[in-house]
C-alpha cells in the first residue's frame, strides 16, 4: 500500500449516496464528500502466447507476434486514513466489476460504501471477462436472449412478477440497468485461470480481505488456498466450486436447474481455509423443499451445499459461518444483496463481522 500512497494525488470527489433514476434531470442527493488519496488500474497475472517465425513490419502476419491474455483487470481506490487491509471484490457469472460499483437504481454500491468506511478497495474484472477480455483460448460469443432467465435465476421474482417483498427497485429503468450489466465470457470459464491471476493480485498488493459473489466463490476458495495474503473471505451466495477434502465430498445434489457437484482438493490445501475467518451470506426466497421452478430450486441446493462446506471447515478446526438473512430477520434479498435496496444494511452486517474478527 505504501507504493500506492507514494504515488497518490489527493482527489476530492463528491459521490452520490442515493442517486435517483431521474439523475439526468439533476435530482441527485449527495452525502458527505469522499476523499480519495490514490486511484488507478492495472492488469495482473495472465499468460503470453507466441507464434513462431519472424515479425515483418511492412507485411505483418501472425508470424513472430505475441498475445497477452488471461490476466485480470483491477481498479483500485485508496481513501484518506485508510485501514490496514484492503478489500478485493470479485464478481460472479455474466458480470464484471460493475456489480460492486453502483446499484441498478443508481445508489452507492459496495465499492463506495466500503471506501466510506476507509477500506482501500480493488474491484476486479476476472480473466476473459469485461475489461480483461483478452483470452488465449478461442470461444464463440452468441447473442442468446436470456433476460427472463436471469430475472428468475437471480431471484428478482418469477417472470414477469416480482416477489412481493423483493429488495429491488421495480421501476423499469432499474431493470434495464440490471439487464445491461450482463457481460459474456470471451473465452472458456476456468476457475484455475481466475485463481492464478487473483493470487498474483494478492502477491502484488499484500494482505487483504476477499469478497466474492456467486460463480466467483469457487475461484475465491482456490485463491485463499494459493495465497496466504488472503486474510478472510466474505462470500455472497457462492453458486459452485465448493471444495472439500479428498474423500469427504458430499454426493452431487440434483435440482431443477441441473446437478450441483462438490469439488475436492488435497487435505493440506483444504486446511489452509481453516486458518482464516469465512462468512457466507444467502438471501431470501430460497425454497426448503424441491420445486420445478429452476430459478429457485437452483439456490435450494447451493444453500444446502454451502451449509455442508461450512460444517466441513469447522470440523477441521476452522472459523466459518453461514448467515441466511431471513433467519436473522432481513427479508427480500435477491442474489445481488450488495446492490439491493437495503445494501447499506448488508454492508453493516459485513462490517460487523470484519470488526469482530479484528480485520478493520
Amino acid at each position: 500500500m505504501s507504493i500506492l500512497r507514494a504515488l497518490a494525488v489527493s482527489l476530492l470527489v463528491s459521490v452520490p449516496s442515493a442517486v435517483s433514476l431521474t439523475a439526468a434531470a439533476g435530482e441527485v442527493a449527495k452525502s458527505e464528500p469522499l476523499v480519495i488519496e490514490a486511484q488507478g488500474s492495472f492488469a495482473v497475472g495472465g499468460s503470453v502466447i507466441a507464434t513462431p517465425g519472424t515479425y515483418a513490419n511492412d507485411q505483418p502476419t501472425a508470424a513472430g507476434q505475441t498475445l497477452h491474455g488471461d490476466h485480470l483487470y483491477a481498479f483500485y481506490q485508496v481513501p484518506t486514513q485508510p485501514k490496514a487491509l484492503p478489500i478485493v471484490m470479485l464478481h460472479g457469472a455474466f458480470q464484471s466489476g460493475r456489480s460492486w460499483e453502483t446499484t441498478p437504481d443508481g445508489r452507492e454500491g459496495f465499492q463506495t460504501l466500503f471506501l466510506r468506511r476507509h477500506f482501500p478497495v480493488y474491484v476486479v474484472d476476472q480473466p476473459r471477462r469485461g475489461r480483461a477480455g483478452n483470452s488465449t483460448v478461442e470461444m464463440k460469443i452468441e447473442p442468446v436472449p436470456y433476460d427472463q432467465l436471469f430475472f428468475d435465476q437471480f431471484r428478482l421474482g418469477i417472470w414477469p412478477k416480482y416477489f412481493d417483498d423483493v429488495q429491488f427497485d421495480r421501476r423499469p429503468e432499474a431493470l434495464n440497468q440490471f439487464f445491461r450489466s450482463v457481460t459474456p465470457n470471451t473465452g472458456p470459464y476456468d476457475a484455475q485461470v481466475i485463481a492464478s491471476s487473483m493470487s498474483d493480485l494478492f502477491s502484488r498488493i499484500g494482505q487483504g480481505i476477499l469478497f466474492t459473489h456467486s460463480q466467483g466463490g469457487g475461484p475465491g476458495w482456490l485463491t485463499a488456498i494459493r495465497n496466504p495474503n488472503v486474510k478472510a473471505v466474505v462470500a455472497f451466495e457462492p453458486g459452485s466450486g465448493f471444495v472439500f477434502p479428498e474423500g469427504e465430498a458430499p454426493a452431487t445434489m440434483p435440482s431443477a436447474a441441473g446437478p450441483l457437484p462438490a469439488e475436492t482438493v488435497p487435505l493440506a490445501d483444504f486446511q489452509r481455509l481453516t486458518r482464516i475467518p469465512i462468512v457466507i451470506y444467502y438471501g431470501d426466497n430460497i425454497p426448503t423443499e424441491p420445486t420445478t421452478r429452476r430459478g429457485e430450486d437452483n439456490w435450494r441446493v447451493r444453500l444446502a451445499m454451502a451449509r455442508l462446506f461450512v460444517k466441513a471447515i469447522n470440523a477441521h478446526g476452522g472459523d466459518a459461518r453461514l448467515v441466511h438473512l431471513p433467519e436473522i430477520g432481513i427479508r427480500g434479498n435477491t442474489h445481488f444483496m450488495f446492490s439491493d435496496l437495503n445494501n447499506v444494511q448488508i454492508a453493516d452486517q459485513v462490517a460487523g463481522f470484519l470488526a469482530e474478527k479484528k480485520l478493520d
